[in-house]
Formats: structure tokens, sequence, C-alpha cells
């Protein structure tokens, strides 16, 4: 009886074995660091793609900076959207 319950058990043991490895492959230093990486450069490159949306900075004689939005020409095909008048 020990035997087949000793059996079983190692049977179930190195069925979940594989998977368990698998994990600790996954999450390894290298992964996480290419990861963080990757994430990383993903970010920078929206940010660097947003710049050409400002002029340059202008400085008041007070001392403020003014960062304006560069405003793109609206296409002749574009139209104010109509508001929904409402009968109150």
């Amino acid at each position: 009886m020990k035997q087949v319950i000793l059996a079983s058990a190692a049977t179930v043991f190195l069925t979940l074995a594989p998977p368990a490895f698998a994990d600790e492959q996954k999450d390894n230093p290298e992964n996480l660091a290419l990861q963080g990486i990757t994430k990383l450069m993903d970010a920078l490159g929206a940010f660097i793609g947003s710049i050409p949306q400002y002029e340059a900075p202008i400085m008041n004689d007070n001392g403020d900076i003014i960062i304006r939005r560069k405003h793109s020409e609206k296409d002749e095909t574009e139209q104010e959207p109509k508001l929904e008048e409402t009968a109150t």
C-alpha cells in the first residue's frame, strides 16, 4: 500500500515539475531587464514623437516662460460639428 502511495505521489510531482521550472526561466533577471528596457524605449519613442507639437520657448521680461503649441492648419474638408438644438 505504501508503495502505491509513494508511486502516485512521485508521478504527481514529476507531472507538475516542468511548469514550475518554466516559470523560473521566464522570470530570470535577463528577461526582466530586457522587458524593462523595451518598455522604456517605447515610452521614450512616444515622448520624442510629441516634441514637434510645440514651438520654441519664449521668456518674458518678468521671467515667465511660454511654450506654445503649434497649430496645424485645419483641412478644408473638416467642418465644425453641428450642435443639437433642444426645446428647453
